[in-house]
């Protein structure tokens, strides 16, 4: 069985790494499986690519498209034709994609194009939220994909609603917590740990991108200085995507307690969230990561595509206002933390159950 593994942005290098793991550790008890490892290039900043590979010990990429930035038109279309070129070269049994952006829905369409089965690893969730890129490319890439692989039973509901078979709807548990469990012994410190005086539970982090949030200037000032003035005596650590850093430009911000880092690696990553007092984000991964590491989340959204995080975990889904959040954290600061609980199959063995289902068809 060859298998075309495709990762395009941050959160796909994540869930990639353990499903190389799991294909090697097959390769290694003489099953006949392979992998050819494809890069889109559509990340293509070192601090949000490159050193993702490096840290999780990801295998260098086959080929990479170095297909950078542009609208979402422009960069979905470069996508599919560089990865055409490559799929054409290099015929596989299944090409795999994860996630939900732009690289997995265009490589899926060019493989079922090309009649190449299909694979998506985190099928099935749905915002409902259309204005999101990400929800069209789910929804796109999961009708015409082959296997489906769920993070949870409400993700394969969501599938047999739409009328898959229920054959191919497979719930194996959540790949990116197979990475945090087998990197949780490796996560380190970053270097502006003690230069910020940082110590376990006395600091928040912060992480904004989406364009509700971002897009328009004055309103990310707005809830920049909002947060700045609701933490009181809390650092805020701001690992500021490019995107977020780009709209801001040379603004001249009056921020006593929130801090600029730049992105961070996984490892340093994962360490500032599990050593933080609350994270506040409008990324979903995140709120999976929190949820398993047991901390508060609160989400910079009006909707999720991951209800679990909400109705077991330790997320909460604040919207997009300034009063909102404050209203939220304030009441847990109140009440501490709800009682939750981690999902099911968010064991570390989300990656082992796929590729055993794979060689088993």
């Amino acid at each position: 069985m060859k298998i075309t593994i495709i990762a395009g942005a941050r959160p796909n290098f994540i869930k990639i790494a353990p499903i190389i793991k799991a294909v090697q550790k097959k390769q290694s008890e003489g099953k006949s499986i392979s992998f050819r490892l494809v890069h889109t290039g559509q990340h293509y900043d070192k601090n949000l690519s490159d050193t993702f590979f490096e840290e999780l010990n990801i295998p260098h990429p086959n080929a990479n498209l170095e297909v950078k930035s542009g609208s979402q038109a422009e960069q979905t279309a470069a996508i599919m034709i560089a990865f055409e070129k490559d799929l054409v070269q290099n015929p596989c049994d299944l090409v795999l994609v994860v996630g939900d952006v732009n690289s997995t829905m265009a490589c899926a369409i060019v493989a079922k194009k090309m009649n190449t089965k299909v694979v998506h690893v985190e099928a099935g969730i749905r915002s409902g939220d259309m204005t999101m890129p990400e929800e069209i490319n789910r929804i796109v890439t999961d009708s015409i994909t082959d296997y489906f692989f769920t993070t949870s039973t409400s993700a394969s509901e969501n599938l047999l609603k739409y009328g898959v078979e229920s054959s191919n709807v497979h719930f194996v548990g959540n790949v990116m917590i197979d990475t945090l469990y087998q990197n949780l012994d490796r996560i380190s410190a970053p270097s502006f740990w003690n230069n910020f005086n940082l110590e376990t539970g006395n600091y928040i982090i912060l992480t904004l991108h989406r364009p509700s949030n971002v897009d328009e200037e004055k309103s990310l000032i707005d809830l920049l200085e909002g947060i700045d003035k609701m933490v009181e005596n809390k650092k805020v650590i701001f690992p500021i995507h490019p995107r977020t850093k780009a709209i801001l430009g040379e603004t001249n911000l009056n921020l006593k307690n929130i801090l600029f880092v730049e992105p961070q690696g996984y490892l340093n990553f994962m360490f500032l969230i599990k050593n933080s007092f609350a994270v506040i984000t409008d990324s979903g991964g995140i709120s999976e990561e929190t949820t398993v590491l047991g901390i508060p989340c609160f989400t910079m959204r009006t909707t999720t595509e991951r209800p679990e995080t909400i109705e077991i975990g330790t997320n909460t889904l604040v919207g997009t206002s300034i009063e909102n959040l404050k209203e939220l954290f304030g009441a847990f600061l109140k009440s501490g933390l709800r009682k939750a609980e981690i999902p099911e199959l968010w064991d570390g063995k989300a990656s082992e159950r796929i590729i055993d289902i794979l060689l088993s068809k």
